[in-house]
């Protein structure tokens, strides 16, 4: 038997919940072109996703730690398969379209720069004259305008509600101003799905940079006594917290990524029954977001943010390693926009098109780190070939 598309979309029909997004309801593509036979307008979107030179190129950016510092670390890469994971076992437990949510995961940090966020303020910081810069608003342009694949459109031309759930990522570190974009109604909610995806991105990082930060010994098990997170897992799984070995750490991250999970999908489930919402429709005009933790998760979660900003994001190695993203990134854009000469063919397209500030920031907005770095030897160390 094959699964057509439109046997693909009647099954979404019959296994969905109410207020899911439906790919029978999809407000379509902007440019006008032929669906796949045996997949569905989001399986279509997550695809075009996947085969992007962005998408590969998050392999060699930074999540909290350079590349060059271990093999072990995740990466952008990495986090954004761990944010789709946790996206997809959300959703189908809340009977939501799962493909959808996964495609917004994957795709939701294709515009982050080389450096994590030191590399977004940086470039934003260097931009402020010529329109900032912003990882949605890159992610936006890299989807719809820089990577060049196909004939007769410029981007990937994905549905449109593959690119609201881009333009609305929202977390506590990224709050991004839509206003400016109305073809996305800013004033409404995005969907369940995109809701999902904002969620799933702080559940991956805060389990996976509390996992790298032991792993790198920049935090200690004894520098995390009294959070009360990190005492109830210790103690529920009987762990000595002085001698935490690195299979029971690998046990605790995974029980508190477990625990998460759970939360967030039984808090929401309440959240949508409360609310009454029983509708796609209900969702986008309802007062508040509807996908989240428990207060109870909500306030512990909160206390490890602020002490993963308080002892690893600003752990004196990691400022070091700003300090170096902020040299490289300023000094490779004052040379490029001194001599636009030294840049491809290929940006000096984008040169003519959008102004050269804009062409260099896109250029090393694209950049890995690793690039980023070898880019800054060859026009500065006068033994390294150019």
């Amino acid at each position: 038997m094959l699964f057509t598309r439109d046997l693909l979309l009647q099954r979404e029909r019959q296994s969905l919940a109410p207020y899911a997004t439906f790919s029978d309801e999809t407000r379509g593509r902007r440019y006008p072109e032929e669906e796949s036979r045996y997949r569905g307008p989001y399986q279509k979107d997550r695809d075009r996703v996947l085969h992007t030179t962005a998408f590969r190129r998050l392999e060699y950016k930074t999540q909290v730690f350079v590349n060059y510092e271990g093999d072990y670390y995740r990466t952008r890469l990495t986090h954004t398969l761990e944010v789709a994971q946790v996206a997809r076992s959300v959703a189908v437990a809340l009977g939501l379209n799962e493909t959808l949510a996964e495609t917004v995961a994957l795709a939701h940090d294709l515009g982050h720069p080389p450096f994590g966020h030191a590399g977004e303020r940086i470039l934003n910081e260097i931009m402020r004259d010529h329109g900032g810069f912003e990882h949605n608003r890159q992610s936006l342009r890299i989807v719809t305008k820089l990577e060049e694949r196909y004939e007769g459109f410029p981007g990937l031309n994905l549905t449109w509600e593959t690119l609201e759930g881009i333009v609305k990522h929202e977390t506590l570190y990224d709050q991004p101003e839509t206003r400016d974009i109305p073809e996305y109604e800013p004033n409404w909610r995005p969907g369940l799905e995109a809701q999902l995806a904002n969620v799933a991105d702080e559940t991956a990082y805060n389990a996976h940079d509390l996992d790298d930060g032991l792993r790198s010994g920049l935090i200690t098990p004894r520098d995390l006594e009294g959070l009360e997170i990190w005492d109830r897992f210790v103690r529920e799984l009987r762990l000595d917290p002085a001698h935490i070995t690195e299979k029971e750490r690998r046990v605790l991250i995974r029980e508190l990524l477990g625990w998460m999970i759970t939360d967030l999908i039984e808090a929401s489930e309440r959240r949508l029954r409360d609310a009454d919402v029983r509708t796609l429709a209900d969702v986008r005009t309802h007062d508040r977001l509807l996908i989240g933790y428990s207060d109870e998760a909500r306030g512990l979660l909160m206390d490890l943010k602020r002490f993963l900003f308080a002892n690893l994001y600003r752990h004196h190695r990691v400022v070091r390693q700003v300090h170096k993203a902020e040299h490289f990134l300023t000094s490779l854009f004052a040379a490029y926009c001194k001599q636009p000469a030294m840049l491809p063919p290929g940006v000096r397209a984008g040169e003519r098109q959008h102004g050269i500030e804009r062409a260099v920031c896109d250029y090393l907005a694209g950049m890995t780190d690793r690039y980023a770095m070898d880019e800054y030897r060859r026009l500065y160390d006068p033994y390294v070939r150019t």
